[in-house]
């Protein structure tokens, strides 16, 4: 049974349709990465899910749930989903633990032990258990950016949507982010990812689908994907990312 469901998706901006009649399963403990050239719909896809943006046709389904039906409580959706951004967002005014407890404590209404307790343990899991009292601006940009995932690790999500997670890294600090997607992919946490780092979309996904102009062209296992794509596009896409790696 898939967690999540994806029928027929339309997204319009301004008269431009953004996304074409996506429809995509995602099952429990998968890992779909989302590839194309920017602009091509995968991060308003993965807005759609976590429904920051509405969608003006088609239907969304979580655990068996229509979460694009309008009467549906938003936050009640976004307790179930974590999300990560390229930009960190983490409040720079806050110690990495209250960054980590805050959601738990004002949406989960956990005790503020029962939160530093959980806290900790994924700082630790993800060696950052050094620098719970530590503030933002005293983080390099890779443990800035796993400290955002565990800060959406905190809600204990039913999915993560992971939105190009390593775009503003430098090259050596993209190992430790990508170290930590490793981990819950070994964890069994099921994910959508978007990704320009083709490696590590071959190496973790289960699915790689490759949007283009808001449709979704090539869905498919990521050996079948990278080694023998079906779609022209798809294939000029590839061979772009591989060569342009060259240079």
């Amino acid at each position: 049974m898939s967690l999540l469901t994806i029928d027929g998706v339309w997204k319009h901006f301004h008269g431009h349709s953004v996304l074409r009649g996506i429809d995509l399963e995602v099952r429990p403990h998968e890992v779909v990465s989302l590839i194309g050239a920017s602009g091509s719909g995968k991060s308003t896809l993965l807005r759609c899910v976590n429904l920051l943006e509405t969608v003006d046709d088609g239907t969304i389904t979580l655990d068996g749930q229509e979460i694009t039906d309008p009467r549906v409580k938003v936050d009640d959706v976004r307790k179930r989903l974590g999300i990560v951004f390229q930009a960190f967002n983490l409040f720079p005014h806050m110690t990495v633990l209250d960054n980590v407890t805050l959601a738990p404590r004002q949406v989960h209404r956990l005790a503020k032990g029962e939160a530093e307790e959980q806290a900790h343990e994924l700082l630790a899991r993800f060696g950052l258990a050094d620098k719970a009292r530590a503030y933002p601006d005293r983080l390099s940009g890779g443990q800035q950016q796993r400290v955002a995932i565990i800060r959406a690790l905190a809600m204990r999500p039913r999915l993560m949507l992971l939105d190009e997670v390593t775009s503003s890294l430098d090259p050596e600090l993209v190992v430790e982010v990508l170290q930590v997607i490793r981990e819950l992919k070994e964890s069994g946490m099921t994910m959508i990812l978007t990704t320009h780092e083709m490696g590590i979309c071959r190496e973790i996904s289960d699915t790689v689908c490759f949007l283009d102009g808001g449709v979704l062209l090539e869905k498919g296992p990521p050996e079948k994907v990278f080694t023998d794509p079906e779609n022209a596009r798809t294939r000029k896409f590839l061979r772009s990312v591989f060569e342009s790696r060259r240079l």
